[in-house]
């Protein structure tokens, strides 16, 4: 069975609704847990594609999570290697950062809750978002953003209060800041988690929570297709690839 590589960074933020989708599509993704201990890959050979999920920290705090550096490795190996990659919240900045990007705090605050997105030009015959419809909802949680994509890089979609909602770099790497994966227990967890923070700074995290609720059905659907158009683009990546990779030099020691 095809294997996908998935970084979890912490716990209550795991694959959700994109694992569903590809274990249906008849990929397997397995996910591996840094923050617990377990030692990611030295390199991707035998790998097909690779999900790095979001979380907490700071894409450049490796005091935090000393796991990063070998994430980022792995990031840049894939677009060398043209191996699938989908970079969401955390892993999207991930993805931006190790390419020659970087990551700023939000000087808004966090953006939370369902949000609707913008269709950008590049967009048109995209694999992954080619067909989304205008104004496609999107859950968000993140306190951090993209404020300048790599060189090269193309932007896909946007929003109003964040200008660098999905991105494609090189030939099958797709980095977005908005949570495709999460539903509403997912979001209803962090929520809880961060609650006493946003009601300090005047936010409403219930709200955020509820506008999910609502929408989780379009969300369901409309992130699902994303989900199985990223397998797609893994099953055929595959089939045209060579099967032995070469691994990046340095990728066991990190950076």
């Amino acid at each position: 069975m095809t294997k996908v590589l998935v970084v979890q960074h912490e716990d209550g933020a795991g694959p959700g609704l994109v694992g569903e989708r590809l274990r249906a599509s008849g990929l397997d993704p397995r996910v591996h847990h840094p923050w617990r201990g377990e030692e990611l890959p030295v390199s991707l050979d035998g790998w097909s594609g690779l999900i790095v999920l979001g979380g907490s920290v700071n894409c450049e705090d490796d005091a935090a999570a000393p796991w990063l550096p070998r994430v980022r490795a792995l990031i840049r190996e894939a677009v060398d290697a043209r191996v699938p990659v989908l970079g969401i919240c955390l892993g999207g900045q991930l993805l931006a950062y190790a390419l020659g990007g970087s990551v700023a705090v939000r000087a808004e605050g966090p953006e939370l809750g369902t949000v609707p997105l913008r269709r950008l030009p590049a967009a048109d015959g995209d694999p992954l978002f080619g067909a989304l419809p205008e104004g496609a909802p999107a859950a968000q949680w993140h306190w951090d953003e993209i404020d300048r994509l790599p060189p090269g890089a193309v932007p896909l979609l946007t929003g109003d209060d964040c200008r660098h909602q999905a991105f494609r770099a090189g030939a099958c790497a797709w980095g977005v800041q908005f949570h495709p994966e999460a539903l509403t227990g997912t979001i209803a967890g962090w929520a809880a988690a961060d609650a006493p923070r946003l009601r300090a700074d005047g936010h409403d995290p219930d709200g955020a929570v509820s506008s999910v609720r609502e929408a989780e059905p379009l969300l369901r659907a409309v992130w699902g297709t994303v989900a199985d158009a990223w397998a797609e683009v893994v099953r055929e990546d595959e089939r045209v690839r060579v099967p032995l990779r070469v691994p990046v030099a340095g990728a066991a020691a990190g950076e």
